[in-house]
């Protein structure tokens, strides 16, 4: 077992984060903190960490494969650096997967604080939106095992043979959404997800990047897109258009209700009116990275083992509304 912890400041968060992965009941595992401050060697405390220090921030998916491919590990798991473990995260995971062999991706049950979820797996809009599922409920509602469209990158594990069949993350992504593509790129080879409630982390929700922010608002649009172009079947795919408007619609509605990202982006200090001009340049550099999408795309189908029809089914019973998309 390997996990990667990707960070840009090694703080008080992943001191926390590592004292955790010290107390795990599972022993056969090593740890990879990978630096993307390009600041030098973090001090990193723990007999297990290992550190790969980058002379710049490359990217969530490079720092995490670059952990995967220094691994010979059956499985694989990314823990963000400002979330905790609990003891039992890693033995729950390992658990799951020897007793679940179609399943290549495990979802922990990740939590904002004991009485709120941030995570439950992973759902997905029909504009290609995707969000965790569970978000802000109570955590006890989500005690039980389940089928889950795909795990969060921020506390989760993949099987080894897995990723050597469909590939890595994609790094061309650099922050945002490649949970969504690697996990929606499994869904096509045939792989399962399964939610361990068990598994359970507390995570500071977007402690490292900022909840709401513009370098966060043009990653998460662009790189919507590209899963997109990437990954739906034809049906779906005419359909992202329409739907995109449709939640752009809904989160005015959210930004004069104060909820949403749209209106915590407005109480951040930041103006509302900038959002519309970097979902103009996320479409813009789309447009750009086109030729690249399709051939993944093509490859991507070319190595599918289910059909569209049952990949959309997929997506319908994992949806989430885009009007909840842009509540939250």
């Amino acid at each position: 077992m390997t996990v990667a912890v990707p960070t840009l400041g090694a703080g008080d968060a992943l001191a926390d984060c590592l004292r955790s992965l010290e107390s795990q009941t599972l022993t056969d595992f090593e740890v990879f903190v990978v630096d993307n401050s390009g600041s030098g060697r973090p001090p990193v405390s723990g007999a297990r960490a290992r550190v790969i220090c980058n002379s710049a921030n490359v990217g969530f998916g490079a720092a995490v494969n670059q952990v995967f491919r220094s691994s010979k590990a059956r499985y694989l798991a990314t823990l963000n650096d400002d979330a905790v473990a609990d003891p039992g995260w890693l033995q729950s995971l390992v658990n799951c997967a020897d007793t679940n062999p179609r399943a290549g991706m495990f979802a922990s049950h990740v939590r904002l604080n004991p009485s709120t979820l941030d995570s439950a797996g992973m759902e997905i809009a029909a504009d290609g939106s995707s969000k965790q599922r569970g978000h802000g409920e109570p955590p006890n509602r989500f005690d039980k095992s389940a089928d889950v469209l795909f795990p969060s990158g921020s506390a989760s594990m993949y099987r080894r043979e897995m990723l050597e069949q469909i590939g890595l993350f994609d790094e061309s992504f650099f922050l945002y959404c490649e949970d969504t593509d690697l996990g929606l790129r499994a869904r096509w080879a045939g792989w399962d997800c399964v939610y361990v409630p068990s598994a359970i982390v507390e995570h500071r929700y977007s402690h490292s990047a900022g909840a709401a922010s513009l370098t966060k608002a043009y990653y998460v649009e662009r790189n919507r897109l590209c899963t997109v172009v990437k990954n739906f079947p034809p049906r779906l795919l005419l359909l992202v258009p329409f739907a995109s408007l449709l939640r752009y619609f809904w989160h005015v509605v959210s930004l004069f209700e104060g909820r949403g990202k749209a209106a915590e982006f407005q109480r951040g200090g930041k103006s509302a009116a900038w959002l519309p001009l970097l979902v103009l340049r996320a479409y813009g550099a789309v447009v750009l990275r086109l030729p690249r999408l399709l051939a993944e795309r093509k490859r991507i189908k070319t190595s599918r083992r289910i059909s569209a029809v049952e990949f959309r089914r997929q997506l319908a019973r994992h949806s989430i509304s885009l009007r909840r998309v842009a509540a939250l």
